[in-house]
Formats: structure tokens, C-alpha cells, sequence
């Protein structure tokens, strides 16, 4: 069984016992949280589809630990002209463990 889900304007596929890191959400460290933006879901072949999310399905999932990514680099030059400028970014993320999947 397997679910797609959206949070943070992403999409995600997910399965129990998956570990996934998500854009930073408001919850503590070690409290299970919902997530009801379900997209579709996949239980053993039979597959449900939402318009835009699948009425009564949901994820369940613990939050292991809030993290920051990878840093990333967004270099601009002009040549000729002097001009260069460096703008690192690093994404705030959390960490989820997928306990199970209510279709």
C-alpha cells in the first residue's frame, strides 16, 4: 500500500515505515502528526484517485527531528562589466517516519 501526498507544495510517495524529509512544519520533535492531503492511494492494486484529495484518507506519521539541508549556491556574474554577487540558501526541513496510511 502506498499514498502521494502533498505538503509544502510538493508531492510525495510514501509507504509505512518510509522516512521522508518534508519543508519545515510546526510540530515538536516526537508528536505524531496528520497529514489529509492525500492525493491518491494505492491498496494492493486497488487504486484511488482524488479530485483534488481523496475523501477520508489520511497519513499518519512521527516527526523525528527538525534539520537544515544542503546548502545551496546561486552564483550571478555579468561579464565585462564587475559585476558578480554569491547567495547561499539552506532549507529548513523536517524529518517524518510514516507509521501508516488510513485509506
Amino acid at each position: 500500500m502506498y499514498a502521494v501526498l502533498e505538503t509544502g507544495s510538493k508531492q510525495y510517495r510514501v509507504t509505512a515505515g518510509d522516512t521522508v524529509e518534508v519543508e519545515r512544519l510546526e510540530v515538536e520533535a516526537g508528536q505524531p502528526v496528520t497529514l489529509d492531503r492525500v492525493l491518491l492511494v494505492n491498496n494492493d492494486g486497488k487504486l484511488s484517485v482524488g479530485t483534488p484529495t481523496v475523501t477520508n484518507a489520511k497519513v499518519v506519521a512521527d516527526v523525528v527531528a527538525h534539520k537544515r539541508g544542503d546548502k545551496v549556491v546561486a552564483f550571478k556574474m555579468k561579464r565585462r562589466k564587475g559585476y558578480h554577487k554569491t547567495i547561499g540558501h539552506r532549507q529548513e526541513l523536517t524529518v517524518l517516519k510514516i507509521k501508516e496510511i488510513v485509506a
